[in-house]
C-alpha cells in the first residue's frame, strides 16, 4: 500500500480509538460519579483527565515508532548508502520488502546502482577495445617499415608488397577511429532529436522496398510482412530510425554467415507501441553471448571482426536510438535458424 494512503488511513485510525476510548472513558466516569460544578482547575477534574492523557500519549508513542521504523530508518539507510557507494567493488543490493514509495525508491535506487557500474565496466571495456584494436595493426605496421627500414635491397615487388599491407592496416585503423567518431557523434545527436508523427505502414513499406533491392544486389532475399493500417502513427525521428534499419540489416549481411541468406522483416502493433523483427537463416549466436549483443565494442568473434570490420558498436549505437525513442530492444534465436532482433516504437497521441 502506498504511504499517501497508509499514513492517512493510519492517523484516522489512531484519532478514531483515541475519541472511542475517551467516549468511554467518559461515560463510564459519569455513570459511576456525579457531574463535577467546581472549576475546571478543581484537582477532581485533573485527576480525570490524566487516564485521557495517558491514551493519547500511548497513541502518539505507537505512531512515532512506526514513523520511525517505516519511513524515517529506511531513509537513513539508503542516505547511509548512498555514501558508500562504490563502483568498483559493488555491495549487495538494498532489500525492503515494503510495497510503498520507499520500497520502490530501493529498487530504483538498485537499478540506478546497477546502471552505474555497467557504464564503469563499458568504459573500462571501451578503453580495453579500442587499445586492442589499435595495437594490432600498429604492431604489424612498425614491423614492415622497420623491415622496409632495415633491408633496403629487398626487390620492388617484395616492396610493394609492403607498401599494400602498411596501407590496409592503416586504412584498418581509419575505418575503426571513424566508427568510433561517429558513433560519440550520433550521442550528442541523440540529446536534440526531435520525434514527429509518421505513419507506421509508410516506413515500413519504404524501408521494406529500399533494402530488398540492395539485398538482392548481394544475392539475399528479404521477405516483408506488417499489419499496420494507415492510422497508425509512430513518433519517432525517422533518420535515427533508419539508422536503427540499416545497422541490422548491414549486421545480419556481414555476420549471417551463408553466401544466399534470408532476411525476415515483421512489423506490428500491440498495445500503446509498435514492435519490428529482423530475423535471418544464418548461422545465428550462442546463447552466452545473446545478452551481450547490445554492450558497446563486444563482437562474437574478434578474428570475424577483424576480416568483416566494424568496432562493435552497431548494436550498442541501435539500443542508444531506441531507447532514446522511450521503446525497447532484444535479441533472440530466431525460428528460421539465425538471429532475431525485435524493437518497440512508441504510437503517437490519437487526438
Amino acid at each position: 500500500m502506498k504511504l499517501k494512503i497508509k499514513l492517512p488511513l493510519l492517523f484516522l485510525l489512531m484519532f478514531i480509538i483515541f475519541m472511542f476510548s475517551i467516549g468511554m472513558y467518559l461515560k463510564l466516569v459519569f455513570a459511576v460519579y456525579s457531574p463535577i460544578r467546581s472549576s475546571l482547575l478543581d484537582s477532581r477534574y485533573i485527576a480525570l483527565l490524566l487516564p485521557i492523557f495517558a491514551i493519547a500519549c500511548f497513541i502518539f508513542i505507537i505512531l512515532i515508532i512506526y514513523i520511525h521504523f517505516c519511513i524515517e530508518k529506511p531513509i537513513q539507510l539508503l542516505n547511509t548508502r548512498l555514501e558508500e557507494v562504490n563502483i568498483v567493488h559493488p555491495l549487495p543490493p538494498l532489500a525492503l520488502r515494503s510495497n510503498d514509495e520507499i520500497g520502490e525508491l530501493y529498487k530504483h535506487f538498485n537499478k540506478m546502482e546497477h546502471r552505474l557500474q555497467l557504464a564503469h565496466k563499458e568504459q573500462i571495456d571501451m578503453i580495453a577495445a579500442i587499445a586492442h584494436d589499435l595495437k594490432t595493426p600498429l604492431t604489424s605496421i612498425n614491423g614492415f617499415t622497420e623491415l622496409l627500414a632495415t633491408h633496403k635491397d629487398l626487390p620492388e615487388t617484395e616492396k610493394q608488397e609492403y607498401y599494400d599491407l602498411i596501407q590496409r592496416k592503416s586504412g584498418y585503423m581509419v575505418e575503426l577511429i571513424n566508427d568510433f567518431s561517429s558513433f560519440t557523434k550520433e550521442k550528442l545527436e541523440l540529446e536534440s532529436m526531435v520525434a514527429k508523427p509518421v505513419k507506421a505502414s509508410k516506413l515500413f513499406e519504404n524501408i521494406a522496398l529500399e533494402y530488398e533491392y540492395e539485398l538482392a544486389g548481394l544475392d539475399n532475399e528479404l521477405t516483408c510482412r506488417h499489419s499496420f493500417t494507415e492510422n497508425i502513427l509512430l513518433m519517432v525521428n525517422e533518420p535515427m530510425i533508419r539508422r536503427v534499419f540499416g545497422n541490422l540489416f548491414s549486421n545480419a549481411v556481414r555476420y549471417g554467415g551463408k553466401n544466399k541468406l534470408k532476411v525476415y522483416m515483421t512489423g506490428y502493433p500491440l498495445g500503446q507501441y509498435a514492435f519490428f523483427q529482423i530475423e535471418d537463416n544464418g548461422i545465428g549466436v550462442p546463447d552466452k553471448d545473446i545478452s551481450s549483443l547490445f554492450l558497446k565494442f563486444f563482437t562474437v568473434d574478434k578474428s570475424r571482426q577483424i576480416q568483416k570490420g566494424g568496432l562493435g558498436l552497431g548494436l550498442a549505437s541501435c539500443k542508444s536510438i531506441i531507447e532514446h525513442h522511450r521503446g525497447e530492444i532484444c535479441a533472440y534465436p530466431s525460428e528460421y535458424g539465425g538471429l532475431g532482433i525485435r524493437f518497440s516504437l512508441p504510437l503517437a497521441a490519437q487526438h
